[in-house]
């Protein structure tokens, strides 16, 4: 809102129970839908101001002269129930969900697909018949950019994927369901390892097993693909090292020339585990294809025009993630 300055300040956050309900909330059915034409979707997350996504699908509505919408939700927490709950009576014909909300979305779902049932998680939600169905497309996403990407990809053996969290379950299931023969999960805490190896092993036996940081160095030896899951890590801020001088890079001394790298990270473009790879004249894919991939499903389903991926969209997410905003 903005003061008798013209300058403008945020609206105070109010949690819980005392945020408003009923008219003109995030609950009100005509809320979301005042002054608006055609089908209209949406992504919730929190936070989710810094999501690209309505700049994909602004561009595809654009493109094919729809008249509908694709907008931010911002949902906390202790708020995401109700906003499912309610979905139904929004006027939305469905949406993205991204985190802390995809567990929560796939517990909501009154049916989900085979991709969402193997991961654990729901990214898109749609109607059928009136009944809430959730779907996740990270998995689709990740293949898409590396059949575009990074040829021979799901030829590999042996696949190391480093980070055992809710991003490693979506590409671990790509891997496998591609055909990749082995999957070695490397991650510093050795119970999150285990739990999402014990989870695909039983949709794939004897195919995939965990492992701590400290087999790192021996199970690259004979990896043919290397993928990393882990976010980029923060500058300690007790760090004096100038901010021009090169951060230390991952060593990937270990992998053989013929290994293929990427990175599911996109911000920045050129991870640490990507520049290390770039270093090492190894051939890599950045995670940025996997964003625009895993978002063509849910265009089609929402929009009924299934869109592509082109370098003209490619370079406006380019340029947006280089702007640094």
């Amino acid at each position: 809102m903005a003061d008798e300055n013209g300058e403008w300040t945020p609206k105070p956050y109010v949690s819980g129970a005392e945020r408003p309900r009923g008219e003109g909330s995030i609950f009100d059915p005509n809320h979301r839908t005042k002054d608006e034409e055609g089908p209209k979707a949406f992504i919730t997350g929190w936070p989710v101001w810094h999501s690209r996504s309505p700049a994909i699908h602004g561009a595809w509505l654009k493109q094919f002269a729809i008249p509908g919408s694709y907008v931010r939700m911002g949902v906390p927490p202790e708020e995401i129930g109700e906003f499912f709950e309610t979905l139904g009576e929004s006027g939305f014909v469905g949406g993205n969900v991204t985190v802390p909300h995809k567990v929560a979305a796939f517990e909501a779902v009154e049916r989900r697909d085979g991709d969402a049932e193997a991961i654990g998680a729901v990214n898109t939600l749609w109607f059928e018949d009136g009944a809430l169905v959730g779907g996740n497309t990270d998995a689709y996403g990740f293949a898409a950019n590396l059949d575009e990407r990074l040829a021979g990809w799901a030829d590999a053996g042996t696949t190391v994927v480093l980070g055992a969290g809710g991003a490693a379950r979506a590409v671990v299931h790509a891997l496998l369901s591609r055909g990749v023969e082995r999957v070695e999960i490397v991650n510093r805490t050795m119970g999150r390892a285990e739990a999402l190896a014990a989870r695909f092993d039983r949709l794939f036996p004897g195919r995939i097993a965990a492992h701590g940081e400290e087999e790192r160095a021996k199970l690259l030896e004979r990896a043919d693909l290397l993928v990393n899951t882990t976010p980029v890590p923060e500058k300690d801020p007790d760090d004096e090292t100038p901010d021009w001088f090169p951060e230390p890079l991952p060593d990937l001394s270990a992998l053989p020339d013929h290994a293929l790298v990427t990175d599911i990270v996109y911000t920045p473009l050129m991870t640490p585990t990507l520049l290390a790879a770039k270093e090492r004249g190894l051939a890599y894919a950045d995670g940025l294809g996997m964003l625009l991939h895993q978002a063509v499903p849910g265009f089609e389903r929402w929009f009924k025009r299934r869109p592509t991926v082109d370098e003209t969209l490619r370079a406006r997410l380019v340029a947006d993630i280089e702007s640094g905003l």
